[in-house]
């Protein structure tokens, strides 16, 4: 299971990325921008970061098509892929042996094509994070001078979906770059952290992006297909100013883990920001940042009401019912009854608080310290009562608690504000070293869950 536990992430400094692009699948959401006239074929480099959200059989990052001619960088099977296909053929495949499921993690992704190469393996090159992949399930390599597809006149390219109509992206994409006429390595967009090692993006304003080039930064809310490099611009289906998003490569936001979903048995979207639970179970989805000490805030609306829960628990959901943050071990949950309630170890709970009722579209604030072992709920800003005591991080099974929510009996809808809201949020309230934008004040000395305030405080 995928989980981020405080430890080595990068502090400030360096090179910053501001935004990334949130893709929603099932929901139509992609940018297209059709080419005007004829690239390099033969020679170009992709570049891109990105955070997958569900797995499904086949999600598209980017590609073009024409007709029966496409080529295409995807997941297939959890598999990273790239292709040229022409009516039933394929020019060129390229499919890794690893699987890429790590919800938590932001991929850089580097596609570097040349086949002008007189040795077959070098004509397309795939990077992650650096290191150059070199198992493959499949790696039929174009034969020597292939023109390819990608930078055809008149074809369509896409981000987000393999032609518009299908197969697509579900997570954040940031970053993308486009070279024409050139096989780059992956140093030109990125470098290892001399202090922690970890790949991190570098300033790629200085290269040269050639014709058909473009570079997508997603920092204009208005115009998210906006090409920084000056080009043209894409145009956005189905993407608003709410699909931008603070989450990116250089400052990791917790979202909910869609690997923790045996006994939740839910459905996840925007991101992993929106969950629905399956029927009348009473499990709890969880989030992909542990947290081991420190003090934190997040945001929760409910949107159906039906008997939702919202809290923190001390390991993933052991079975399909009584085991939420209520209703288990060292598991603390805010009913809409108002009610704060712990399991009592006998297969019911025991309520430790009492405080207002909520109802759909109110919105939870919840404040842990883990320094002091005390969780704090709010109401629309309104602190409830003086907190409940907490069992030390310490005494818990595995030494962290997991953000927590779920619906006692029922189907409940739940969206969850990290930082980077799934909504629209006009609040503007950030924590104390300007992160995140909540609708109500965050609490002094508390912070929203990133790897930017982890690294100072987790």
């Amino acid at each position: 299971m995928s989980l981020i536990i405080p430890a080595n992430t990068l502090a400030s400094g360096g090179y910053e990325v501001a935004n990334s692009l949130r893709f929603n699948d099932g929901s139509s959401d992609y940018l297209n921008r059709t080419l005007g006239s004829d690239g390099n074929r033969q020679k170009w480099t992709w570049s891109g970061w990105v955070k997958r959200g569900t797995f499904v059989a086949s999600q598209m990052i980017f590609g073009c098509k024409s007709g029966d001619i496409s080529a295409s960088l995807n997941f297939r099977d959890d598999q990273l892929r790239f292709f040229d296909y022409d009516d039933g053929a394929f020019g060129s495949q390229l499919k890794t042996n690893r699987l890429f499921r790590d919800v938590s993690a932001w991929y850089h992704i580097v596609v570097a094509y040349d086949t002008t190469q007189g040795t077959a393996a070098n004509r397309i090159k795939f990077y992650v994070n650096g290191v150059q992949e070199t198992s493959f399930a499949t790696s039929t390599y174009p034969s020597e001078d292939f023109n390819g597809y990608i930078n055809e006149s008149d074809y369509t390219h896409y981000v987000g979906s393999e032609d518009g109509s299908e197969n697509f992206f579900d997570g954040y994409i940031a970053e993308v770059c486009f070279i024409n006429d050139q096989q780059l390595a992956p140093t030109s967009f990125g470098e290892f952290d001399e202090d922690s090692g970890i790949w991190k993006p570098i300033d790629v304003s200085g290269l040269t992006f050639g014709n058909n080039g473009y570079y997508l930064d997603f920092e204009a809310s208005g115009n998210l297909g906006n090409d920084a490099n000056g080009g043209t611009d894409f145009t956005e289906a189905n993407l608003a100013a709410v699909n931008q998003s603070t989450d990116t490569c250089t400052n990791n936001f917790a979202t909910m883990n869609p690997l923790d979903n045996f006994y939740y048995n839910g459905t996840f979207s925007e991101g992993n920001l929106k969950g629905i639970n399956g029927s009348s179970r009473e499990a709890s989805a969880t989030a992909t940042i542990a947290i081991s000490n420190g003090k934190w805030f997040w945001e929760v609306q409910p949107k159906t009401n039906v008997a939702p829960f919202i809290g923190i628990q001390q390991s993933p959901s052991a079975a399909n019912t009584s085991s939420g943050a209520s209703m288990s071990t060292n598991g603390y949950g805010y009913l809409k009854t108002g009610k704060v309630e712990t399991s009592n170890g006998s297969g019911g709970s025991t309520v430790l608080a009492e405080y207002a009722t909520y109802a759909a579209d109110d919105i939870i604030g919840v404040a842990v310290d883990l320094d002091g072992n005390k969780i704090y709920f709010y109401k629309n800003g309104a602190l409830q009562g003086s907190g409940v005591t907490i069992t030390a991080v310490g005494s818990t099974t595995n030494g962290h608690y997991l953000i927590a929510f779920g619906a006692l009996g029922g189907q409940d809808t739940f969206e969850i504000n990290f930082g980077s809201p799934p909504y629209s949020e006009s609040g503007g309230e950030t924590d104390g070293d300007g992160f995140g934008n909540f609708a109500h004040a965050v609490p002094s000395g508390y912070f929203a869950l990133c790897t930017k305030n982890l690294a100072e405080y987790g």
